[in-house]
Parts: structure tokens; C-alpha cells; sequence
């Protein structure tokens, strides 16, 4: 037995030092009953030991292996069990009965509120509770956590695809995060992820980009909506009679033109407030995306649409609530994007694919993959990589223009 401080560092140490030739144990020079062992297998576990204050032996939790917990995450979690000891808390038989009671719906909803919630953007944690109400609750849901198997997972995963095959995939992804986060904080058995290994469904990247043409359709489109108006049956609203023709929100068009002409995400456009407009040194300064603190640059022509918006509230692109008390951004382009589509012949192209449109139209023009990634604000250069084939394509046009002149040179012609 050994004793050490316990800390990032020193548990990085020990795990590059040599395999041990028996089990071996080690113990906080600060927090008594905190402690950490090494197998032969070279795995290092952590653990709290204290005595009941009944009386009795001493009791040894296991509270995570190393490199899944962190060494600051395991001395909280062994102050707490020491703690409770003292208060006369059993919190290992707490965890026994809490395993044999916990369903896989309250797992992954315990995984959701208590960490999701707390770590993750709010989108996300809503994305998750539905993902466990429309799918994993149905199938999984009142199974015990511990007694569900690989084969269960598989089967609830097949009958979730008949419905939405990607939507499937993200079940059972969550279902694998919940088990792991659950493993690690004593609501399973240690290392059990049954949802681990599960065959899921292949994804094909969708790449969608709109040519000149269609560009060119677009626009046209937009000058009518926000002119003459639209025809309601292009799914202008749902609220005038069939035929009559209404002019659109020009917020609704400008929305649509910023977001073709910077690659922005739809809500990086849509939740943008005036105080992060900055038009003397072109850009949107947003404090939080899903990658984070973001600029967004706009070029002259988003400038100048933006100079000629007027500002009926907090955000740049006013939705129904603007200017009152309990204002909130627009939800969502659904319905002008589709009427915009529709009236200019175009099919088969979301909102989303005026961010590949921008990225492609980059490439095309021989623009670097690191720039491309800059002005999607990609926070993995990996991401930027599905562009790659399209920078290949703007490569051999330029070999082939370069060369051509070379070989008409050395020809004389």
C-alpha cells in the first residue's frame, strides 16, 4: 500500500509506469478512505473506503476506473460517500437498490436532466427527450437497466427504423451515452453498455447545391414574394382564401438572402439581435452557436441588406412577437422558403443546403478548405473534408487552363 496525492498528474504517472505483478493499492495523503488500485491488467480504479457508523468492517465503493472519471470527479465522489457514511448513509446499498429499481426510461431521463441539461444546449436536451419519448421509452422503456441485452437493443433498433431511419441511429446513440454516464456515477454495473456494438444504419451524406440557374430562379422568386406577392396556394399562409396573392415579410426574404450569401446556420441568422451587429467592420459577432463564439462576416451585398431593415425590435430578423415584452426570435423559414421554391421550380433543396451552396461555390472558385471552414465557422477542420472532392474538381480546371496556355507557348500558336 502507497500513499500519494491523488491528482490529475500524478494518476497520469502511474498509468505510464510499469504494469504491476499483483493488485495494487493507493491511498490520498489528503482525503482519508480515498483511494485508487491497479490491476495486473494494468487497470486503475477508484474507490472510497470507510466504516459504517453501525460498527462493523469497512466498506469499499468503487466509484469509476481511470481514464472514464477524472481524478478531481472521483475525490468529490469520495468525499460524498465519506460524508454519508458519517451521516449514517449506506450509500452502497442506496446504489444496490437504486440498480434493481431503475427502469432503461429512467436511466436515460436521469442522463438528460442531470447531465444534458446541465452541459448541453437547450436544443440538444430537447432533441434528446424526444428521441426517448418517441422512440426508446415505446421499445426499452420500462425494461430494467441492468437487465437489458445487446439483442434487446438490436431488435428495439430495427423497429425503430421501419419509422426513421436516422432518427433510429440517434436512439440507440443516446442510449449508449446514457449507459456510459450511468456506469460512471453507480447507476449500472461498471462497463455495462449494451447498446454498444449495435449494427446502425448507414447515412449517406446529402450534398444539395443549387446551380446559377437556380440561384438565379431564387432571386426572382424573392423580388415577386416581397412585391406583387405570392399566390396562397404556394404556401404563402394558411389564413388567406386560395388564389389571393400576399406580399411576404421582407425580414422572411431577408433572412433567406443572408443566409445564402454568408453560410451561416439558420439560427446563427435568425436569433442575431441588433447589439451584435457590427456593419462598420462588416460582421455579426455571436456570443454563442453550436460551435460556440462566433463571427460571421458579411460581405457588401448582406451589409446592404441588413442597412435596409428597420428595427422593430431586439432582433435583426423580427418575428410576431417583436417589440413587446416577451419577445422571441422567428422560429423558423418553413413556410416562405417553400412558397420561394415552389414559385421558382425548385425542388428537393432545404434551408440547410444554401450553407453547402455558399461552401461549393467557394471551392469552385479555388478557394482553400481552411478558409471554406473559417466562414463556416467549422470547429473541426474534418467537417470542412466533404468539400475536399469539389476542391480536387476546381484543381483540374486549373491545371488544365494553366497547362493549356504552357502548351500553347512552347507551341507558338
Amino acid at each position: 500500500m502507497a500513499t500519494i496525492k491523488i491528482t490529475t498528474e500524478s494518476v497520469a504517472a502511474l498509468t505510464k509506469s510499469a504494469v504491476p505483478n499483483k493488485t495494487t493499492f493507493y491511498f490520498d495523503n489528503e482525503l482519508a478512505g480515498f483511494g485508487l488500485y491497479r490491476t495486473t491488467t494494468g487497470t486503475g480504479t477508484y474507490f472510497a473506503e470507510f466504516r459504517p457508523v453501525a460498527g462493523g468492517s469497512k466498506k469499499r465503493l468503487k466509484l469509476g476506473r481511470v481514464g472514464t472519471l477524472k481524478a478531481n470527479e472521483a475525490r468529490e465522489a469520495a468525499r460524498r460517500a465519506i460524508a454519508n457514511a458519517a451521516l449514517g448513509k449506506d450509500l452502497a446499498q442506496n446504489r444496490s437498490d437504486e440498480r434493481a429499481s431503475l427502469t432503461v426510461e429512467e436511466l436515460v431521463s436521469k442522463y438528460i436532466e442531470e447531465y444534458v441539461a446541465e452541459h448541453k444546449k437547450a436544443s440538444t436536451a430537447g432533441l434528446y427527450r424526444m428521441l426517448l419519448k418517441k422512440h426508446v421509452k415505446p421499445r426499452l422503456g420500462s425494461i430494467k437497466a441492468t437487465s437489458l441485452t445487446r439483442v434487446d437493443v438490436q431488435r428495439a433498433h430495427a423497429l425503430m427504423t421501419r419509422e426513421a431511419r436516422i432518427s433510429a441511429n440517434r436512439a440507440i446513440k443516446l442510449l449508449s451515452a446514457a449507459y456510459g454516464w450511468g456506469s460512471r456515477h453507480g447507476h449500472v454495473q461498471e462497463g455495462m453498455n449494451p447498446a454498444s456494438g449495435t449494427k446502425l444504419n448507414e447515412e449517406e451524406g446529402r450534398e444539395r447545391f443549387l446551380t446559377t440557374v437556380e440561384m438565379l430562379a431564387i432571386g426572382n422568386a424573392m423580388i415577386e414574394a416581397e412585391t406583387i406577392g405570392l399566390p396562397v396556394d404556394a404556401g404563402t399562409t394558411k389564413h388567406a382564401p386560395k388564389g389571393q396573392l400576399v406580399v411576404m415579410s421582407p425580414y422572411a426574404t431577408a433572412a433567406i438572402r443572408l443566409l445564402m450569401l454568408t453560410g451561416a446556420r439558420l439560427r446563427e441568422i435568425l436569433n442575431v439581435r441588433w447589439s451584435e451587429v457590427d456593419l462598420e467592420r462588416g460582421v455579426l459577432r455571436l456570443p454563442d452557436s453550436k460551435t460556440g463564439k462566433k463571427t460571421v462576416f458579411l460581405p457588401t451585398a448582406a451589409v446592404d441588406i441588413i442597412k435596409g431593415l428597420t428595427k422593430l425590435g431586439s432582433y435583426m430578423i423580427a418575428g410576431e412577437s417583436a417589440g413587446t415584452k416577451h419577445e422571441k426570435p422567428r422560429s423558423d423559414l418553413k413556410r416562405p422558403w417553400a412558397a420561394i421554391c415552389k414559385r421558382a421550380g425548385v425542388s428537393g433543396v432545404r434551408i440547410h443546403d444554401l450553407r453547402h451552396t455558399f461552401a461549393s461555390t467557394g471551392v469552385g472558385d479555388q478557394m482553400g478548405l481552411p478558409v471554406i471552414g473559417t466562414l463556416l465557422g467549422h470547429a473541426d477542420p474534418s467537417t470542412t473534408q466533404r468539400y475536399a472532392h469539389l476542391a480536387d474538381e476546381a484543381a483540374r480546371r486549373a491545371v488544365e487552363a494553366i497547362g493549356g496556355k504552357i502548351a500553347a507557348a512552347m507551341t507558338g500558336k
